[in-house]
């Protein structure tokens, strides 16, 4: 099956949705079966590269809140995030601008590097607090999922994959998508927002059984132990 994922690198429950939903393919034992997919989009076009105002700050005026009522907030995003086993650090998180983060990830995709690379970038901004808008903190993300520096270099120097970029975000706008994460199975079902493990379980098995899928079995105990092959029994 097919899953497409709308999100952002700077969208807290598209981290967590992420999380979420990979526990349910799991879950399932529909992991093998399953073709990800990422599509790009943007919560915030016209946001700097980067900045150094606070998160709270930035969501306060954004709310016309107050900067301790937007903290509150953040405190409420941090706690979901522990649910998952993510430690957001929202005292040191920046504001960034992920257009080229995004172009870098289709480079990525071309090289079958695709879930890497949104794993990395979303890790680098929400664990690590780094500046993913800045040419030198891409650069490095890039070699570390094991893409040429180079090669990255010659996509920020252009303006290749903006279109493919400019596609999702268009596409999202087609179908419907309000805000992310955003979740497409086999183009018959949506589901929308980081939702519970059970959410997504639920859907992927009914697709599975409308596709007429048999997921894998889960093993359990310790993999191979008393066990007779052709090679031999293990003790």
């Amino acid at each position: 099956m097919k899953i497409e994922i709308w999100s952002d690198y700077v969208c807290p429950f598209c981290y967590i949705g992420k999380r979420r939903f990979e526990e349910a393919l799991k879950e399932t034992g529909l992991g093998e079966n399953a073709e990800v997919i990422f599509k790009a989009f943007e919560l915030d076009p016209n946001s700097p590269a980067t900045s150094e105002s606070t998160m709270q700050e930035v969501l306060a005026g954004k709310y016309g809140t107050s900067v301790e009522e937007a903290k509150k907030m953040t405190d409420n995003v941090v706690v979901q995030a522990k649910t998952v086993g993510l430690n957001y650090d929202y005292d040191k998180i920046k504001p960034a601008n992920t257009f080229n983060a995004h172009r870098l990830a289709k480079l990525a995709e071309q090289q079958g590097l695709g879930a890497q690379t949104s794993e990395r970038f979303l890790k680098a901004y929400f664990i690590d607090a780094e500046k993913i808008g800045t040419e030198d903190v891409l650069l490095r993300l890039a070699e570390e999922v094991g893409i040429s520096r180079d090669r990255a270099q010659q996509v920020l120097d252009s303006d290749e994959f903006a279109a493919d970029v400019k596609a999702d975000i268009a596409e999202a706008g087609q179908i419907g998508v309000q805000g992310v994460p955003f979740f497409v199975i086999n183009r018959k079902y949506a589901i929308s927002g980081a939702q519970p493990a059970e959410a997504f379980a639920e859907a992927l098995r009914k697709v599975a059984e409308e596709e007429g899928i048999q997921p894998s079995l889960k093993v359990l105990g310790a993999d191979g132990e008393g066990l007779c092959t052709d090679d031999g029994c293990s003790i």
